[in-house]
């Protein structure tokens, strides 16, 4: 049986936070804001850059228009830079957006443990590397941004046993670095197949956590029996799970603009509606926002396509009749249901 109190012990279908009878779904942006580093190479604690950080006015800029507050998932090299401060620190003082933390534990104080790939995964830290870390980060947004940071995302979404206690702790209220289904056990990270889509709460001695979960869906005819055959198969590699897309059978499609069509997240918007989900979080790297950063914009025509793919998306839930929520919205809604 798995510990209680932490985001691994996932509970019982009739625990998860979902809608009420006429209550419409909402939609959450999520930016893990952080430096720009080569995600193919080894880890580094050097050498990285910070060229994407004036592009973050761009983007607050078009999600202003679009009446969207996104929330940004800060880290340690971004929280350093005055650019990010000055570009960001007004708008969320405005009500325009929101400052939450991500934590890189490869650039972020203390550098107590060995560089590499297992490491990279803030839950396989010893705890109290972990807590001094998540403190220092928390401690520097609250000097900086002039805020108390309550929303959480693990770089690489490495979640540990003892993340929920350390994070209720440390006076944050949501978390969202659960990928539900993805498998990140081949690089020593964690496995979250079978997390839900729902959010949940997580109790812990320190009090309560709310998961909200990153969205993922499962489509293809072979309906909610393709999960399960998706994830025997991606075993042998993503090509595999490419394979079974085009072949029509099961495709797994993210709420991101980053590697998935804009048509594709229509469809997964429509299937997380029917499904009742009450929020759809959607995520992308800041570094996507600067051409030649990450895979899915390398080009000044990509990053045009990035844009274009969100006025798709936007026009879309406008369509279904979803509107934009932010962090503190979230924690209301579910605190609301909890009391129910």
């Amino acid at each position: 049986m798995q510990p209680a109190g932490n985001f691994f012990a996932y509970p019982p279908a009739s625990e998860l936070i979902r809608l009420g009878d006429g209550e419409r779904p909402r939609f959450w942006v999520t930016i893990d804001t952080e430096e720009d580093f080569d995600w193919d190479a080894p880890f580094a604690r050097t050498g990285f850059a910070l060229g994407s950080i004036p592009a973050l006015a761009d983007c607050q800029a078009y999600f202003e228009r679009a009446a969207v507050r996104p929330i940004y998932l800060v880290d340690w090299p971004v929280v350093a830079d005055d650019r990010a401060v000055d570009i960001l620190r007004p708008a969320c003082a405005a009500g325009r957006c929101e400052i939450g933390a991500q934590l890189h534990p490869w650039v972020t104080p203390p550098h107590d443990e060995e560089v590499n790939a297992r490491n990279s995964y803030t839950g396989n830290l010893p705890v109290a590397l972990q807590r001094a870390k998540m403190t220092v980060l928390r401690d520097a947004i609250g000097d900086r941004f002039g805020v108390a940071p309550t929303v959480y995302r693990a770089g690489r979404y490495g979640l540990g046993r003892e993340s929920a206690a350390m994070l209720a702790a440390l006076g944050f209220r949501c978390d969202t670095s659960v990928r539900s289904g993805f498998d990140y056990r081949a690089g020593h990270g964690p496995d979250y197949r079978a997390a839900p889509l729902h959010p949940w709460w997580v109790q812990t001695e320190a009090g309560p956590v709310l998961e909200m979960p990153v969205t993922t869906v499962f489509d293809g005819l072979l309906g909610r029996a393709g999960r399960a055959l998706y994830h025997r198969v991606a075993r042998s590699g993503s090509r595999a799970g490419a394979a079974l897309a085009r072949l029509g059978l099961v495709e797994r499609i993210a709420l991101t603009p980053e590697g998935i069509p804009a048509d594709r997240a229509v469809r997964a918007i429509d299937i997380a509606i029917d499904a009742r989900l009450p929020v759809l979080n959607f995520s992308f790297h800041s570094p996507s926002l600067q051409p030649g950063n990450t895979p899915y914009v390398r080009t000044a025509a990509d990053l045009d396509h990035f844009y274009r793919w969100w006025d798709t998306v936007l026009d879309h839930l406008a369509r279904r009749g979803v509107e934009s929520t932010t962090g503190a919205e979230i924690m209301a809604m579910a605190e609301r249901k909890a009391a129910d």
